[in-house]
């Protein structure tokens, strides 16, 4: 039976194993699945290794025999011993390095894998000027992109996390798995079956000689590497939050240059960077001291362990219990013996900063998602069906916060046109974030077709309920690959390069629908115009219309539009709306409005008046303008 037959011990989760332990053990119990590749590895190591040793062992016999004079033949074995050992270090640590590397490099990319799907669970997405705070109602603005992971503190083991400290997380810390495997799994497993082999060879030789190097190695190998991983346990800690920190100052600073500038902010954004440089550099540099330690003091104990063997060894000679030509083969073979433990004070002093990295690792890993997955997710009907039903919905961010949604009711039958309105706070982001399956409610159901939406996988069921989400992304691509994301894949691969081809008449008639199609036509490169980073060539309006023209190509069953015109003005606000909504009767689309505008109204089959939670008000919109309440104050007051 393989290692990947074998579950790792004491896993309690497949996103991240071990939970509770030292992170150090839980990036090890990532390597599980490959654990026999590893122990080949360790095994080709110690071959390697043990060559290394033997060759100089066996050169040393073979001079010592040679000043002898012995007849050529006592002397061939070693020779062609001395050649085969050559070659056999040379392959085997090739082979090493090729298993190992091979082995780590598939951990870290499984390692990956699983982060990046955390973080598509954890709902992180990444706002380039804004950090919400929805649960409750609070938002706080500025320069920074900050990507909020699991916004619920009862679902999450971390706060909001700035773009650059996650970019150090997905990368510098994700990497510490392994440098960790590489260099502080194999080498000290090798070390072992090496060392033990070479200290029974040199007890054989001489008992006294033999004891003096095995503690030699006892202390290079693990009273030096123990100091050393005492002496770099903080610095290394602190060495991956300064990375972060200055990975965050850095885009920081480069996103919000504009309003940095605007604002005489700069130098002080730059003096950050500069200040979170000068801490990476200062600990890089006590990094480099403690590298300098170990070597130091790896040379020390090698040197007095020779001396020590070597006058062992005379003292042995002198009385004849020793033959001269063993005491050239007990002397150099310790000298070769600290090749073994040379690595380990190294690997030792990083112990410290793979540790932190690999608990900012496991900080992404241990974050709950917030849309769990079915455990045998239904079929969803072809074509999906159309209506939705919303039963005691009940929503809130943690066990402390207020509720964002207090048990809400409505229903969006085939077809209709509904509306949810309210002011800010009210809870209808929180509404269109359950419907469009970027976390899961608290309490109540949600029905598509008379069934529970949780049973349906979550790409289905998005097929089904799809639209804009308030704060929606805008790939830093062309406008064409932005609108071609919304497409099948096959309708997407049918399309070309070039407006001539076929593919483009349907993104040419989505950007039509949300009166864009001018703006293009009128740009140098019309669909294959850069959009930049979030969209930054583009203005908010653009950024708006562009995210419905996909929503439109995407043509899900219902469509559900989070304040799809904050950013429009009021006359291409109606335009848009108007065409989007005959697009909608067109394809025979139902539509969820979510909104705090009353622009526009007009044209919904019923209107819920959302306010703290609740459901204030439900009706048409000339049922609401004639009750008194919420809606008929607000069209009063001309909002």
């Amino acid at each position: 039976m393989s290692a990947a037959d074998v579950s790792p011990p004491a896993a309690e989760g497949a996103d991240a194993p071990g939970r509770g332990r030292d992170p150090l053990v839980r990036m090890v119990l990532l390597a599980w699945p490959r654990g026999s590749r590893f122990a080949l590895g360790v095994l080709l190591g110690s071959v390697a290794t043990g060559s290394a040793v033997a060759l100089l062992g066996i050169a040393a016999w073979l001079l010592a025999k040679a000043a002898e004079h012995p007849p050529i033949t006592a002397l061939s074995v070693a020779i062609v011993a001395t050649r085969a050992l050559g070659v056999t270090r040379g392959v085997a640590r090739y082979l090493e390095r090729l298993v190992t590397h091979d082995a780590a490099f598939r951990t870290l990319a499984d390692v990956r894998v699983k982060v990046y799907e955390r973080l598509a669970r954890t709902e992180a997405r990444p706002s380039p000027t804004t950090t919400l705070n929805r649960g409750a109602s609070h938002r706080s603005t500025g320069s920074s992109p900050t990507t909020t992971l699991n916004r619920g503190a009862s679902r999450r083991s971390m706060g909001p996390l700035r773009s650059g400290d996650l970019v150090s997380r997905l990368v510098s810390d994700t990497e510490s798995t392994q440098d960790l495997l590489l260099r502080g799994l194999t080498p000290p497993l090798v070390a072992v079956v090496a060392g033990g082999v070479t200290t029974a060879v040199c007890t054989a030789l001489l008992v006294p000689g033999g004891l003096v190097l095995a503690a030699g190695l006892l202390l290079t190998g693990l009273a030096v590497p123990l100091i050393a991983a005492r002496l770099g346990r903080a610095p290394g800690e602190r060495q991956a939050e300064a990375r972060g920190r200055l990975s965050t100052s850095l885009v920081d600073a480069l996103h919000g240059a504009p309003d940095l500038v605007a604002y005489g902010a700069m130098e002080r954004a730059v003096h950050r960077v500069e200040e979170a440089d000068a801490e990476l550099t200062r600990l890089a540099r006590r990094d480099a001291g403690l590298l300098g330690f170990g070597a130091g003091a790896t040379a020390l104990v090698t040197g007095l362990t020779v001396w020590a063997s070597l006058l062992l060894g005379v003292a042995a000679v002198d009385d004849g219990s020793l033959h001269p030509v063993p005491l050239a083969v007990l002397v150099l073979t310790t000298l070769a013996a600290f090749e073994i433990v040379q690595p380990l004070p190294a690997v030792a002093a990083r112990l410290g900063a793979l540790r932190a990295g690999g608990a900012r690792l496991f900080d992404v890993l241990d974050t709950p998602a917030m849309v769990e997955p079915p455990a045998d997710p239904a079929a969803l009907p072809d074509p999906p069906p159309a209506d939705l039903g919303v039963r005691g919905l009940k929503v809130r961010y943690g066990p402390e916060e207020p509720w964002a949604l207090r048990g809400i009711d409505l229903e969006v039958p085939t077809g209709a046109k509904v509306a949810v309105l309210g002011p800010s706070g009210a809870g209808k982001s929180t509404l269109a974030e359950v419907l469009l399956r970027f976390r899961d409610p608290d309490a109540g159901t949600v029905e598509l077709g008379g069934a529970d939406l949780l049973g349906y996988d979550r790409d289905d069921a998005r097929r089904a309920i799809g639209g804009v989400p308030q704060d929606p992304h805008v790939f830093a691509s062309t406008l064409r690959e932005n609108l071609r994301l919304a497409l099948p894949e096959t309708d997407a691969d049918e399309g070309g390069d070039t407006d001539t081809h076929g593919g483009d008449e349907r993104l040419w008639e989505a950007l039509e629908r949300t009166r864009l199609a001018d703006e293009v036509r009128a740009m140098p490169h019309g669909l294959d115009t850069e959009v930049g980073v979030h969209g930054t060539r583009l203005s908010g309006g653009m950024r708006s219309r562009l995210a419905m023209a996909r929503a439109v190509l995407a043509a899900p069953r219902i469509l559900v539009l989070d304040e799809p015109t904050a950013h429009l003005d009021p006359d291409t606000r109606d335009a848009v709306m108007a065409d989007v909504l005959d697009a909608a009767d067109a394809e025979g689309f139902s539509t969820l409005l979510i909104t705090h505008d009353l622009a526009g109204l007009e044209r919904m089959d019923r209107v819920y008046v959302l306010s703290e939670g609740r459901v204030l008000q439900e009706g048409t919109p000339q049922e609401l303008a004639d009750q008194e309440g919420w809606y008929r104050d607000a069209l009063r007051l001309g909002h």
